[in-house]
């Protein structure tokens, strides 16, 4: 599974060079900007049906209407619980199939705290609303023939708090750290995609985590501070083109050599070891649990 012969260089549109995806309804968040963009390009490109969501409207509707193919655009404001289940029932109203969905858009390293729903807002919009979208989704994927999740991680999922989740502190009543509790907010990434896996995979789901690598987008425009400072250091010797950065999330959702591989983490466009507590079950089951929780009225 690891001899590809893409890597850190290969772009979105060389992963999916010859690949024919019409017929493909792909849910694709945060299409706004930066790789959700590049990725609905893509993917439309190919002759995918996209279902774009952004934020608002219009920011779905102006993204899809730079890219030339079948598009549906929606509003998702993913840190709004109400707006991902308003949205989930319009994609069902499309009486489709979903084969696809990336779960894309992200926020990173807010300054200060800030809650929805009473959770800090990174773990709420860049988990809980995936969550709750995924889950509201369910029986259209897995309608599908062959359906994948594909959710956007980041290398950052290994830097967390102690425990990796602290689900006594949710809500950063407790202390607040903005990278920390971005890290936490992508290692819920990982571990989503893992119990998805683990709960799914017996009714043909396939569901992966990908790091997409250094790439600058408008993910980072909140962030500051000496941690910012290092990873622009390194961007210099290591960042990607937003269409290499589209690459590997790209990659895991449509190529043929990754049908059935589930409860993986790539990166590079390659299997990738993401951190123990990325690998840890009991951790992900719990995280399942406690989301489920949370946004049990919506279900």
């Amino acid at each position: 599974m690891n001899k590809t012969r893409f890597n850190r260089r290969s772009s979105a549109e060389t992963v999916t060079e010859n690949l024919d995806l019409t017929g493909l309804n792909i849910v694709l968040t945060g299409v706004s900007s930066g790789l959700g963009a590049e990725t609905l390009r893509v993917l439309t490109k190919r002759g995918a049906h996209v279902i774009a969501l952004a934020r608002s409207l219009q920011s779905a509707s102006s993204a899809c209407d730079k890219v030339v193919g079948k598009t549906t655009a929606l509003a998702c404001d993913l840190s709004d619980l109400d707006s991902v289940a308003s949205c989930a029932k319009d994609i069902k109203s499309l009486e489709l199939s979903i084969d696809r969905i990336i779960c894309n858009a992200g926020i990173m390293a807010l300054p200060s705290l800030s809650l929805c729903h009473g959770v800090e807002k990174q773990f709420a919009t860049n988990h809980l609303g995936h969550y709750l979208l995924i889950r509201l989704l369910l029986d259209k994927l897995l309608e599908a023939k062959n359906p994948r999740v594909v959710i956007t991680s980041s290398m950052g999922h290994q830097q967390t708090p102690k425990g990796g989740i602290a689900f006594d502190n949710l809500d950063g009543s407790q202390g607040y750290n903005a990278w920390e509790f971005y890290g936490q907010s992508k290692l819920a990434n990982v571990l989503t995609a893992k119990a998805l896996s683990k709960r799914f995979a017996g009714q043909g789901l396939v569901a992966n985590s990908v790091h997409p690598g250094v790439v600058r987008t408008n993910l980072s425009r909140h962030t500051q501070g000496w941690f910012s400072t290092l990873i622009y250091f390194f961007a210099t010797f290591f960042e990607r083109s937003i269409e290499q950065g589209a690459a590997t999330q790209t990659y895991v959702a449509t190529h043929p050599d990754l049908a059935g591989v589930t409860g993986q983490y790539y990166s590079d466009c390659r299997l990738s070891k993401p951190s123990s507590y990325a690998r840890d079950d009991a951790l992900a089951d719990s995280l399942w649990d406690v989301s489920e929780k949370l946004v049990n009225s919506y279900l």
